[in-house]
């Protein structure tokens, strides 16, 4: 798999959404050769330390998760997903794309054909939570957001993958 530079989404906090100083990115078409098989996906992304799996669809309401990031491969149909919270950017993803969301990112299915599912995963398998953008828990949120680390690999290419290029370098710029 050659390593496909990915789309980067930059989204600003709004309200109760923190969402990130570290980019949602997008691999459009990434695995387009998996023909959304879904042992094959989940057998990729746990090559590369991406665990937890499970298949269903993405909640209609914005919620985000603050004690992990995940992965969404599109296994199947074509949906409008919008990230960021209510006033974020909405946009079709299908079959074979692949959004990696940072922690805290806000993130809704909108509408979408009957078959749409997604196949998620987190890095190393952590625990995610549901927040909703209660402006009351920011304070716990972002406690929880500062201890996320950065993954070791990048679910769709390993440890040498586009993610941990991109994410390791915005991180060692925020802290300086």
């Amino acid at each position: 798999m050659d390593h496909e530079r990915p789309i980067e989404i930059w989204l600003s906090p709004y309200g109760g959404f923190p969402n990130s100083r570290l980019p949602v990115l997008y691999y459009p078409k990434a695995l387009r050769s998996l023909k959304g098989d879904p042992d094959a996906v989940e057998e990729l992304f746990y090559s590369h330390g991406w665990r937890g799996a499970w298949i269903n669809g993405v909640y209609p309401f914005d919620h985000f998760h603050s004690t992990t990031h995940e992965v969404l491969a599109v296994i199947a149909g074509e949906a409008r997903l919008r990230l960021g919270g209510p006033a974020g950017k909405s946009f079709l993803c299908e079959t074979g794309d692949v959004l990696v969301l940072p922690a805290g990112v806000a993130h809704a299915y909108i509408h979408g054909t009957r078959d749409f599912r997604v196949l998620g995963a987190y890095p190393e398998g952590r625990s995610w939570d549901l927040r909703l953008g209660d402006p009351g828990e920011l304070p716990v949120v972002l406690a929880h957001l500062g201890e996320v680390p950065i993954p070791k690999s990048d679910p769709l290419y390993g440890p040498s993958g586009p993610l941990v290029e991109i994410w390791t370098s915005i991180a060692r710029e925020n802290q300086s």
